[in-house]
């Protein structure tokens, strides 16, 4: 509340009169802010907007990250033919094909289940500390804590512009996790353990945790075991499909 010359108290500027582009500038520096004013839990215009932003960009970095892409094709093909004789070049060129006309739509509708997948786990974990939200304030937090994967997108492509194309050897190549260190033919489930060691998804994590503190009115320490409890859960899927690569 701010206070006029009078001394009459003014009120705040209400959730409606801040747009989302304000919301993507300010979960940046003013996380709290944010998800204070968002904590009726409407986040559908909200996932709307990043699914959108992030459809867009990786359109924009499609050429940036085509050397990964390419090793990341030319790996999964050699495996998928060590797995299954049957499979033929021309069957992956095939599925190739496809992919790089559909992909983008196909990695925006996953990032979208999995933000969805992250809220409902935020609101479950979130019972056992006694948080008050509702599960779409929940959607709400795993939306806007997602914001900062605008981010990774652009640094991703603006590393394969820069690297040598022969460093660009999985996606590991550009990511800022501990993977990026080790052999990307190496074992599947210590990639994924790895991959999920990572600054994005840290900073993720870590904005899940402020919003579960500001929304679900829980002390700063039990929101923080929460969002850990999320990472460890997030962290699964991955693992799981590398067992079964494996």
């Amino acid at each position: 509340m701010g206070s006029s010359a009078d001394g009459v108290k003014e009120a705040d500027p209400s959730p409606a009169k801040v747009g989302l582009w304000e919301d993507f500038v300010d979960i940046f520096y003013a996380p709290s802010s944010v998800f204070a004013r968002r904590s009726d839990g409407k986040f559908g215009m909200a996932l709307l907007f990043l699914a959108i932003v992030i459809l867009v960009l990786i359109f924009l970095t499609k050429n940036a990250m085509q050397p990964v892409m390419d090793a990341e094709f030319a790996r999964q093909s050699a495996a998928a033919m060590r797995k299954d004789p049957r499979v033929t070049a021309e069957q992956m060129a095939a599925g190739r094909a496809f992919f790089e006309m559909a992909g983008p739509f196909i990695f925006t509708v996953i990032i979208t289940i999995s933000i969805l997948g992250t809220g409902l786990v935020v609101w479950l974990v979130g019972k056992l500390f006694d948080a008050k939200e509702s599960l779409a304030a929940a959607m709400m937090i795993a939306t806007y804590s997602e914001v900062p994967r605008v981010v990774q997108i652009l640094t991703n492509a603006a590393q394969g512009l820069i690297m040598s194309p022969e460093k660009l050897n999985s996606m590991n190549a550009v990511g800022f996790s501990l993977a990026r260190f080790m052999d990307p033919d190496g074992q599947p489930v210590f990639l994924a353990l790895a991959g999920r060691v990572d600054l994005f998804t840290i900073w993720v994590t870590v904005l899940l945790a402020i919003g579960l503190h500001v929304v679900g009115k829980i002390p700063k320490q039990q929101a923080a075991i929460a969002a850990a409890i999320t990472w460890v859960v997030g962290g699964l899927f991955p693992v799981l499909g590398a067992l079964r690569a494996g």
